[in-house]
């Protein structure tokens, strides 16, 4: 396998992970668990989703802060995605922090439903995007 076949099957692989995350999200939605599970799914079907278009750029980073910086400045700053999709991140980042490590933090459900939607859309923008410039260059 060339290495250009391992980046694709590990971005597919990324893909992958982010759709099961939205996935795992709306059926915790639906079945009325927490609010806090619902939208770290969330957040996670997008990092894995930037994680994808990650694999094609020359930068890593072990730090979420850093792969959401970076993203923000090639993806959103050089309007590739727009501005939205880094707005969607960035909350559904400071969702999940504070649903995450700070004690006694509520998540109001009127926010779980629209980021969901959001985190859909930011994941098939994704896929679009990495169809589109990315695989099919590789054939």
């Amino acid at each position: 396998m060339t290495d250009r076949a391992k980046q694709k099957a590990l971005s597919l692989y990324r893909l992958t992970q982010a759709e099961e995350s939205l996935d795992e999200a709306r059926y915790l939605l639906a079945g009325g668990k927490s609010l806090r599970s619902v939208i770290n799914r969330v957040y996670y079907g997008m990092f894995y989703a930037i994680l994808g278009l990650l694999i094609y750029e020359p930068y890593t980073s072990s730090k979420h802060s850093g792969v959401l910086s970076y993203f923000n400045k090639r993806f959103i700053g050089e309007k590739i995605f727009p501005e939205q999709m880094g707005r969607t991140i960035h909350k559904a980042f400071d969702l999940r922090q504070r649903g995450d490590y700070r004690e006694y933090q509520e998540i109001a459900s009127e926010q779980v439903g629209p980021l969901l939607e959001q985190g859909d859309a930011f994941v098939r923008a994704v896929r679009q995007y990495l169809e589109k410039h990315i695989f099919i260059k590789e054939g």
